[in-house]
């Protein structure tokens, strides 16, 4: 197995030049195992490593640690001893979203992914508000957008293409496409994108059948599935960690567990082009302040009630929008707090040395 199989490229390279002269090698991280990592190098050989404390000290996020699909520098221990992590190479590409909770972290879903694919299906987990937000965080990316609107074989073809189409309305620039990891055949489609050294993704709800279509990518029940839920059509197996696995076909697939919420975490730029129909409706606006509500001369309100704007479409963007602005007001607040800490850490660190420093204090305390 070659780098270049893995994903290597000629800008890896040059960044991997100096350490080359300090005898460490390239590999690239498959899996998190919360205190080590699986490490693929070239030839196949896969090890488990540590991450230096270096990596991890000069990390001021969590987000900038290594994370399945890093590039990575290693030292081999020799004998008994580790193997380390010494650097992180430059991520090319990086898809994540917000983690979850009162959290303001990034948090890493696949590190230099060409390709991410969204699981859906034309039933109940189908919610075009948060296929925008896949679309979002993708787009913020740099990847290339897929759907697979799936599990085709449980519901009507009506429904089906009407999902589909619906999909394709929120951002043409996305391949979607209806398949049925059950029958198999029709997922033929990924094939397309899975060439020598290109990296995709699945991202979805669980029981979506993002397992089935792994275990069809890989050729064997790599993922366990269980039989599909008559109530719901989901199957109750779901992936439970972040796992990279190089095809046979060719290409390499990072596989991600079920994601229930998609926090946001991108920024104002990638949103105004994600809903650059309702920015150049803003901009028709009479007023260049105008919050769309009950402003006069307000271009959306007038588009929404001639329904030449999807109102619901328009509501999603809002709290997108409101979303956005409160991580970064979150992020503000936390780095003034932190702050606050350093100063306050160097006051009283600079007063106990000029405490020191003082002789009078100092007589005073070898007279105690």
């Amino acid at each position: 197995m070659t780098l270049e199989a893995l994903g290597w490229n000629a800008a890896f390279e040059e960044e991997f030049a100096p350490y080359r002269t300090q005898g460490w090698k390239p590999a690239r991280l498959i899996r998190d195992n919360k205190i080590t990592y699986g490490a693929l190098l070239e030839g196949g050989e896969e090890l488990e490593v540590t991450m230096s404390g270096k990596i991890y000290h000069d990390a001021e996020t969590d987000a900038e640690l290594p994370a399945v699909g890093d590039w990575v520098a290693l030292e081999h221990g020799g004998g008994d001893g580790e193997t380390m992590i010494r650097a992180r190479l430059t991520r090319q590409t990086c898809l994540s979203r917000k983690m979850s909770g009162r959290s303001t972290e990034e948090q890493v879903i696949a590190a230099n992914v060409s390709v991410v694919v969204v699981v859906t299906d034309a039933g109940a987990d189908l919610s075009l508000r948060r296929m925008e937000r896949y679309f979002a965080i993708i787009g913020k990316s740099g990847a290339k957008a897929v759907v697979l609107v799936n599990k085709s074989d449980l519901f009507p073809d009506q429904k089906n293409q009407e999902a589909a189409n619906s999909i394709r309305a929120l951002n043409p620039k996305a391949d979607v496409h209806i398949t049925s990891a059950e029958k198999g055949t029709s997922l033929k489609v990924l094939r397309q994108y899975l060439k020598r050294g290109v990296s995709m993704t699945l991202v979805g709800s669980s029981g979506v059948g993002k397992s089935s279509v792994t275990n069809y990518l890989v050729g064997e029940d790599f993922q366990w599935t269980n039989e599909v839920n008559e109530t719901t059509g989901k199957g109750r197996h779901s992936t439970t960690a972040r796992e990279l696995i190089v095809l046979p076909g060719g290409g390499i697939l990072i596989d991600n567990p079920g994601i229930r919420e998609v926090h946001m975490w991108t920024d104002e730029t990638t949103l105004r082009e994600r809903f650059s129909d309702i920015e150049d409706l803003a901009s028709q606006c009479k007023f260049h302040d105008c919050k769309h509500g009950t402003d006069a001369g307000c271009a959306i309100r007038v588009a929404v009630a001639a329904g030449k704007m999807d109102a619901a479409r328009f509501e999603g963007y809002r709290k997108l929008e409101e979303e956005i602005e409160k991580l970064r007001a979150s992020r503000k607040k936390r780095q003034m707090t932190g702050d606050r800490h350093i100063r306050r850490a160097q006051q009283s660190k600079s007063q106990k040395y000029a405490e020191r420093s003082d002789p009078d204090r100092e007589y005073e305390r070898f007279r105690k």
